[in-house]
């Protein structure tokens, strides 16, 4: 394995787009952002990307990369006379994967659900076993919100159940949907890579026959009014504004979980969907994060 040569600096005010290009015009393999204080950034909207008030930005080049050449791109792109205090590093190349995955172990969700990772066995055979790397979108099941409407899937009757996965990620409910017996399960995110990994993750555990996916506003009228059961696990903000499209969805005494929200948001949420004649409640919580169930 090759090494890697890592240059790290602020922001500072300067436009974050506009700092990935130009380090991406330097010879950067990848480009990546952390916050530097604590200051927690949710799920964007298309189109968005919204940053924490300080603000890093790293990027990875080959460790033979001149530096002084880096820096006199990102001087040129940028407009400036000096770059922000920055940090250059080689850093020892590994398989990131396998990193991430030494803490990823698999768990258990209510009675008979595991997610489990492909560098393990299933701790139980014969349970239902969704067999999962992490990837490119958002779902593992380590999250408390993914978790809640894991756990609730598992207590659920779903065979031959029609399900929507508003907000797939990784298609990690659809997915646990099709193996707990649904039968007809459509997957949509505003993300098309959430898409494909929904694809590839439904492929892995033998369900692909059983699970569609499209974007948000390709939905039309599929699904309309059809479905059994509707998971979105996304925000407070846009379960709010999505509330009419996501009602839509249900056929009569359909059900609905919510989650993606903190306590101090239920009450706001559950409001949106009391306006369409749906009573939702909490129902479980976990880490300060709750799931909101009810029946159309």
């Amino acid at each position: 394995m090759s090494n890697w040569l890592q240059i790290d600096f602020p922001l500072n005010g300067l436009d974050a787009e506009q700092v990935e290009d130009a380090l991406l015009a330097a010879g950067a393999a990848a480009v990546t952002y952390r916050d530097a204080a604590d200051d927690p950034v949710f799920e964007p909207w298309p189109g968005e990307m919204p940053l924490w008030q300080q603000t890093r930005v790293t990027g990875m080049f080959p460790a033979d990369a001149d530096v002084d050449g880096i820096r006199a791109v990102l001087l040129a792109a940028l407009e400036l006379e000096h770059l922000p205090p920055h940090r250059v590093e080689i850093l020892e190349d590994r398989d990131w994967t396998r990193e991430w995955l030494k803490d990823f172990r698999p768990l258990r969700f209510g009675r008979r659900l595991w997610v489990v990772p492909t560098a393990y066995e299933p701790p139980e055979p014969e349970a239902v076993n969704l067999v999962l790397d992490p990837g490119l979108a958002f779902g593992t099941g380590t999250h408390p919100t993914t978790a809640l409407c894991l756990e609730w899937l598992d207590g659920q009757p779903l065979e031959g159940a029609s399900v929507v996965d508003y907000g797939c990620g990784s298609g990690i409910l659809a997915v646990a949907a099709a193996l707990l017996g649904a039968e007809d399960i459509l997957a949509t995110d505003i993300d098309p890579q959430a898409l494909l990994a929904t694809r590839d993750n439904a492929a892995r555990n033998g369900v692909a026959e059983r699970i569609r996916t499209c974007l948000p506003g390709e939905l039309g009228d599929a699904g309309e009014g059809t479905s059994d059961v509707v998971l979105a696990n996304i925000l407070a903000g846009p379960l709010v504004e999505l509330a009419p499209r996501i009602v839509r969805l249900l056929r009569g005494n359909g059900r609905l979980v919510l989650s993606g929200l903190l306590r101090s948001q239920a009450g706001e949420v559950a409001e949106a969907y009391r306006a369409l004649g749906i009573q939702l409640a909490i129902d479980g919580e976990l880490d300060g994060w709750v799931r909101l169930a009810g029946r159309k």
